[in-house]
């Protein structure tokens, strides 16, 4: 089934927080490209907003637009709970709230630095450039360094 629709009234690429979205896909996985917004979220939002999901970005009025970038700038304003977002009890603010796009880099830029500056141990193995998440490092994540096996050198 091709998608009919008149061309005044599509557009094949829309700028929203500093982020080019498909025109040509559906509403909630077109959001997704933005940082900090993924599918649950997304179709969250177009349910708030009383947008068709099964609508294509490229569709979507500015009106409609606009009625998204609310939401995602306050969700509590929407009745969208505290548990659904992604920055939770900020330590700054003490604040829930939903960060996307730039203010997602900024912000975990910022949680980076703090764990080096006060030397946790997660901000230890970020310095060093090794994995962070408990995960095993004799045999794996050897690319940019040599872990483990002392003297096997890998490329």
């Amino acid at each position: 089934m091709a998608l009919v629709v008149e061309e005044k009234e599509f557009s094949a690429l829309l700028r929203i927080l500093n982020t080019n979205v498909d025109g040509l896909r559906k509403v909630p996985y077109a959001l997704t490209g933005i940082r900090g917004v993924g599918r649950r979220f997304a179709t969250l939002c177009c349910h708030r907003a009383n947008i068709d999901v099964n609508k294509r970005a490229g569709e979507l009025t500015q009106e409609e637009i606009d009625n998204l970038l609310a939401i995602l700038s306050d969700p509590a304003q929407y009745k969208i709970p505290e548990w659904f977002l992604n920055r939770q009890k900020d330590r700054k603010t003490n604040r829930y709230m939903q960060i996307v796009s730039n203010e997602l880099n900024q912000k975990m830029r910022e949680d980076f630095e703090r764990m080096k500056k006060i030397r946790l141990h997660r901000g230890l193995r970020h310095i060093w450039g090794i994995k962070v998440r408990g995960q095993h490092t004799k045999t794996t994540g050897r690319r940019g360094r040599n872990l483990g096996i002392p003297g096997v050198v890998c490329k």
